[in-house]
């Protein structure tokens, strides 16, 4: 975008202005793919699609540490739900933990995903609350 929006216009009309002035200049006239169907635009997408997608799109076999990281923490909190133990549930929460960390920490290159380190005592509040209100529910029925 060559300019600022005038004052006394509209985004809307702004950015048509812009459209229309790429266009004339022959900015969208040799896109890759250009006048073909976007591929799996009809597909279902799948748990973790982005990652996935991401994986091919950089050519990667194995995941980068913190995309791995960011699929681990989705993994490991559909798995605890299903734990009978708060001690268990601790276990694979303080095991996730440090592998979280080392991701964190890892030197090596990795798209910019954003990945917090886990908080134990959080994620044991919230296995905690949903096993209270599973109990509830089933009592209530």
């Amino acid at each position: 975008m060559a300019e600022r929006k005038p004052h006394n216009q509209t985004w809307e009309s702004f950015a048509e202005q812009q459209i229309r002035a790429a266009e004339e200049a022959g900015a969208f006239s040799k896109l890759p793919g250009l006048g073909k169907p976007i591929p799996g635009i009809d597909a279902p997408l799948e748990e973790n699609w982005w990652v996935k997608q991401k994986l091919q799109s950089e050519r990667m076999t194995v995941p980068a540490p913190l995309v791995q990281a960011r699929l681990d923490i989705e993994r490991t909190r559909q798995e605890i739900a299903d734990l009978k133990t708060e001690e268990i549930v601790r276990g694979k929460l303080e095991a996730l933990r440090k592998r979280v960390l080392e991701a964190i920490m890892s030197p090596l290159p990795s798209p910019p995903v954003v990945v917090l380190p886990i908080d134990v005592n959080e994620e044991l509040r919230r296995w905690r609350d949903a096993r209270k209100n599973l109990r509830q529910a089933e009592q209530g029925t």
